[in-house]
């Protein structure tokens, strides 16, 4: 089954390039800006991907994420990413960066920005992976730190499909960003928000109704709110569904509990992808056999999700 699922020709629109960062990756890059790190190797560290919650995994997201620091090192950790999507026909990525995460280590905007460009530039041409990049806002931070990350991006406008938003999500609701989302809509950028994952249905609601977005990322707790579900329904809005990262990050304790596939029988518009695999133990197909293994996802169910990845391109 995995070799088929496999081949499946298939979209990743949930995909954060800072959580693709493999631990021999992060060794590899604190070797070379000669960084320090708090793991003995790389095994100590892949034990240490044992989170309970969404802020334990944010916590050492963020460490690692501190060994990125050049040009070179955003590209590399592109290109790594995108070499994995190859081996596994992912044939669309729209990935979601974080200035943020780097700005307020000191890292020029311009120097995240050029190193991924040119690696999903190279993807297009060398693997054939076409791509559109989104911008991520930390909710955990301030509006006003929001809006300096989109004056920031502004010169570079033609590198971003759109602007999302990430991070901690409960005590952030999408309504603090409602502001910073419609200046970014007036510069044409599309909208797209973490909603549903930790928080509440409400938030989902909020990401729908005041920051406009095209696609909600994550969005499962939807499913306790029928007028919200009828909605997604009849608007056909869909869904950026991490299974392992659920699991992972106790959304749901077993694989077993999921909701994805109910949702999609009811009409849900919902996808499959891998959020930050590198900490949640797999990519895209491997999410996908998690669904076969976990809940009997049949050949029809996993040919409609992979559809449905390719349907819900903003490009």
């Amino acid at each position: 089954m995995y070799d088929w699922l496999n081949a499946l020709p298939k979209a990743e629109l949930h995909l954060h390039l800072e959580g693709s960062l493999e631990p021999e990756l992060l060794f590899a890059l604190a070797a070379r800006n000669q960084i320090a790190l708090p793991w003995a190797d790389v095994e100590t560290l892949r034990k240490a991907y044992a989170f309970n919650n969404l802020q334990e995994f944010l916590d050492l997201y963020y460490q690692g994420a501190d060994v990125l620091r050049t040009e070179q090192d955003f590209y590399d950790l592109t290109w790594a990413y995108l070499q994995k999507c190859k081996a596994q026909n992912v044939i669309h990525v729209e990935p979601f960066f974080d200035p943020q995460t780097h700005t307020d280590r000191g890292i020029p905007f311009e120097v995240v920005l050029t190193g991924i460009q040119q690696a999903l530039k190279d993807g297009q041409q060398q693997l054939g992976i076409s791509s559109g990049l989104i911008l991520s806002f930390l909710r955990h931070l301030s509006e006003e730190e929001a809006f300096k990350t989109l004056e920031q991006a502004l010169p570079f406008r033609d590198a971003f499909i759109a602007v999302g938003l990430d991070s901690s999500e409960l005590g952030h609701p999408p309504s603090k960003f409602e502001r910073v989302f419609a200046k970014a809509r007036s510069e044409g950028l599309l909208a797209v928000a973490h909603a549903g994952e930790e928080g509440p249905p409400e938030y989902i609601w909020q990401a729908l109704d005041l920051l406009k977005v095209s696609r909600i990322d994550h969005g499962v707790r939807a499913a306790e709110d029928p007028r919200l579900i009828q909605r997604l329904i009849d608007e056909q809005i869909p869904l950026t569904v991490c299974p392992l990262s659920n699991t992972k990050l106790k959304v749901f304790e077993h694989m077993g509990q999921h909701n994805i596939l109910k949702l999609l029988e009811m009409g849900v518009k919902v996808t499959v992808n891998s959020d930050d695999p590198a900490y949640f133990g797999g990519y895209v197909t491997e999410n996908f056999m998690a669904l076969h293994d976990g809940l009997g996802m049949s050949r029809e169910q996993a040919q409609k999700l992979a559809q449905n990845s390719l349907d819900a391109r903003l490009c």
